[in-house]
């Protein structure tokens, strides 16, 4: 029973990891950008969650409302930031791009500290999911299960739109050629534009997806980017599956090093990533673009 709460929990935990990574590995899939500032983007998504539902949400739909709320805002704060910052900065070194998105990580933390202070808040999950359901014994958190269909959504959506889509056949076409692309009359900026957007939704609807139980404040973004780098590191860089992947296996590494390895918290999982580098540092799916 142990093992079977242990994984479970680490599917649960991977959802939460794959719905911050979802927009990181996609705008690198299509853009080639590591961007530094995508948790700081989701801990504002988190925070205007927080700010439509307050601390007791009353029900599951405004909690979701609040989430895609969330995602828009953002989603809108990304465009912003891509006319200002990413656009100038496509065609240089990636080393420019890394020290400028890191500029815009300091930038929102400087201004979610201006508009919402410093003081930590916590908000309560709705109250259908605040409870747990009984599996035979095995007593899963509702708020889990939800993290998990949210997760298996937001990939499903992700991964249909992507490969079974006339528009993600023409993102895939700018990630491999955006010269040859542009040749053959798409619209290579327009492209762009929306793969950022969609990036930065994602952020947003996982700042307020996760928002329940989680401790807000500056260094939530911290808390999940990290885990979402390794996803995307080991899923291969910029592949959506391999991210989903590489998110459930860090999940399940994560819960089961809690009851192995309780006096050392995330040391299974740095061993584990160094391990797999060291074994197959191409990632998962090496060679296939989002």
């Amino acid at each position: 029973m142990d093992l079977l709460f242990s994984l479970t929990n680490g599917f649960a935990t991977g959802m939460a990891i794959f719905l911050v990574a979802a927009g990181l590995t996609l705008i690198f899939g299509i853009l080639k950008i590591l961007n530094f500032a995508h948790g700081a983007f989701f801990m504002i998504g988190a925070y205007i969650a927080y700010t439509v539902v307050g601390t007791f949400p009353s029900s599951l739909g405004l909690y979701v409302l609040a989430a895609f709320v969330a995602g828009l805002v953002v989603a809108a704060l990304g465009y912003v930031a891509d006319r200002i910052v990413l656009q100038r900065l496509r065609d240089v070194d990636e080393a420019y791009m890394l020290i400028a998105t890191f500029a815009v990580l300091l930038i929102c933390t400087g201004v979610v500290k201006i508009i919402w202070g410093v003081n930590y808040a916590s908000v309560n999950p709705p109250p259908l999911l605040d409870g747990a359901l009984d599996a035979g014994g095995l007593l899963m958190p509702t708020y889990s299960i939800f993290l998990m269909v949210c997760g298996v959504l937001v990939y499903l959506g992700l991964d249909f739109a992507i490969h079974r889509t006339w528009l993600g056949k023409l993102l895939q076409s700018v990630a491999n050629d955006s010269w040859m692309s542009s040749l053959l009359g798409i619209n290579v900026p327009v492209a762009l534009i929306a793969t950022v957007i969609v990036s930065f939704f994602l952020a947003g609807l996982a700042g307020g997806l996760l928002l329940a139980n989680q401790t807000l404040s500056l260094l939530l973004g911290e808390s999940y980017l990290l885990l979402a780098f390794m996803a995307v590191v080991i899923g291969g860089l910029g592949n959506v599956r391999g991210a989903f992947v590489a998110s459930i296996l860090l999940g399940v590494i994560e819960s089961a090093s809690s009851i192995i390895m309780p006096n050392m918290p995330g040391m299974a999982t740095y061993l584990f990533v160094i391990i797999f580098l060291v074994i197959k540092p191409q990632g998962l799916f090496a060679g296939h673009q989002v």
